[in-house]
């Protein structure tokens, strides 16, 4: 039976997983992901390219940060804003963020208010910086379509749409055909014709 032995973090040499047991956290796998998220390059491009159009001259929680505790709060199933509270000081999450402590659910939601339109064209340009930094490809194949994001309310933009035949959000999407990685999604009023604005799109 094969066993692991000490293996130091390349993102973080001070952290070392064995199985030797002592100070115990559930969260404990986000180490493993934020290893990944280093090999790749995103978190180098998260700090680099990553901005809001934030007009204060000094934060203690820089914007690449915050993006990164949300995303590291997602994948351990922390969904909700006031999560960040109850793990200000949780270890693991301290330790990939490297941080003493963690932004507050009120800095969080200050964050959210400043994302805009630009922010979210940064965030496609680095997710496909991080994609094909993996593996180049010769060509790409874009693959179009629309679908329905169902919605059961009065949301604002939702509608009746005909082809579906059910309420909600007419999303146009746009994949790499050759790796079906999502390249770019477009939120779009339930009633829009499924091909209108998708030479914009484009």
């Amino acid at each position: 039976m094969d066993t692991l032995n000490t293996v130091s973090l390349e993102s973080n040499s001070h952290i070392k997983i064995n199985f030797d047991g002592g100070v115990l956290s559930s969260d404990a796998g986000l180490l493993l992901f934020k290893e990944f998220l280093y090999k790749i390059g995103a978190v180098k491009l998260f700090h680099r390219l990553f901005r809001t159009n934030d007009t204060a001259w000094f934060r203690i929680h820089k914007d690449d940060a915050n993006l990164m505790q949300v995303i590291y709060q997602i994948v351990s199933a922390y969904f909700e804003d006031d999560c960040a509270d109850e793990l200000t000081n949780e270890p693991v999450m301290t330790a990939v963020l490297d941080k003493d402590a963690l932004a507050s659910q009120p800095t969080l939601s200050r964050f959210f208010n400043r994302m805009d339109e630009d922010t979210l064209v940064q965030l496609g340009q680095i997710a496909r910086k991080a994609i094909y930094s993996i593996k180049k490809s010769k060509f790409m194949l874009f693959g179009i379509d629309s679908t329905l994001l169902d919605t059961y309310g009065n949301q604002e933009g939702e509608g009746f749409n005909y082809h579906y035949q059910a309420h909600g959000y007419h999303l146009l999407l746009c994949y790499d055909g050759l790796t079906g990685d999502l390249l770019k999604a477009e939120l779009r009023d339930g009633v829009m014709y499924c091909s209108k604005g998708a030479d914009i799109f484009m």
